[in-house]
């Protein structure tokens, strides 16, 4: 085996996709923003479609659209013609994907779409090419080479790169933020980090309330039924004005300090430390780790003496949260 030989011909592709993807980047004009435009103020689908590798193209980026919020699916350009072509309304976009552009599965799409007015955005690399053409929209793709001359490889990349650019830009466009992301990925690993404090925080009454005059000898008897290893401290206008943790009354045992019959407010730490509800769980986990803390009190912004809930570093762990 020529391990010198396999590593020289990744170099040789990775630099020919290199050189397209720079090539691609002085071909960004105006039509880009167009597109970008038309995309973002779809008021029905995106319809991606290609032949072959094109078509897989196509795909990928029609779930990438569908990710940051535009409605997309990939259309298979052979099926068409036999019916396929029902699934397009008169208010969709058509992408039409070929990197020469004259691939005759498309032309009978390309026809579909201009007797019925419909938006066609052409991503392709010949000028004098059908689908350039007859494209509403012309996005062009540099002429690169291909590894061994004939795989298509730079094209693709290429293909794919202007892909991801339309759904970014467009997602820009829309101010489609962090929170709508993760609307659409409830699951995996993307979907526990955009999970907020509010998404797995203990609520109602698992909350272990107490009031700042309440005896402590009462108050432990809360902290053992809510299992928290905390105490939430009000005033008698239902503000929360401290804390009580598991550890400081260890602390007081060690000491001999008999404070069974102390009010809950001559023990307390003022002033606990807050995080709001609508904050990433993340961030949470982070505040935690440098503070050295394993619980915060989650309050509203608008109101941040009332607490809402109470986030324990166990349940972030649960939630795969890092």
């Amino acid at each position: 085996m020529n391990n010198k030989k396999f590593i020289s011909t990744a170099r040789d592709v990775i630099n020919l996709e290199i050189k397209a993807l720079q090539s691609l980047k002085k071909n960004i004009n105006k039509s880009f923003s167009e597109a970008v435009f038309e995309i973002a103020n779809c008021q029905s689908k995106v319809i991606l479609c290609g032949v072959g590798k094109s078509g897989l193209i196509a795909s990928k980026i029609a779930a990438t659209l569908a990710s940051v919020g535009t409605p997309s699916f990939s259309l298979a350009a052979s099926e068409a013609s036999h019916g396929d072509l029902g699934m397009i309304s008169k208010k969709d976009i058509l992408i039409l994907i070929s990197n020469s552009g004259d691939t005759s599965e498309l032309k009978n799409i390309i026809q579909f779409a201009k007797r019925n007015k419909i938006l066609l955005i052409g991503i392709v690399s010949k000028k004098d090419s059908i689908l350039y053409k007859a494209s509403d929209i012309k996005l062009l793709t540099p002429k690169v080479d291909e590894a061994e001359g004939i795989v298509p490889t730079a094209s693709t990349t290429t293909q794919l790169a202007l892909g991801d650019s339309l759904a970014i830009a467009s997602m820009k466009y829309k101010k489609f933020g962090k929170m709508d992301f993760k609307k659409l990925h409830p699951a995996g690993s993307l979907g526990a980090q955009l999970k907020t404090v509010e998404d797995i925080m203990i609520t109602g009454n698992k909350i272990p309330f107490v009031k700042e005059n309440l005896k402590m000898n009462k108050a432990l008897k809360i902290l053992s039924e809510k299992k928290l290893g905390i105490l939430i401290v009000l005033n008698d206008k239902n503000k929360t004005v401290g804390i009580v943790t598991d550890g400081q009354i260890r602390r007081y045992t060690e000491k001999k300090f008999d404070f069974h019959l102390h009010k809950v407010k001559e023990i307390m730490t003022k002033k606990p430390i807050f995080i709001e509800k609508d904050e990433l769980a993340a961030k949470a986990l982070s505040i935690m780790n440098n503070k050295k803390i394993t619980s915060l009190i989650v309050n509203k912004k608008e109101q941040p003496q009332k607490t809402v809930g109470v986030l324990h570093i166990h349940t972030i762990l649960q939630s795969n949260i890092s």
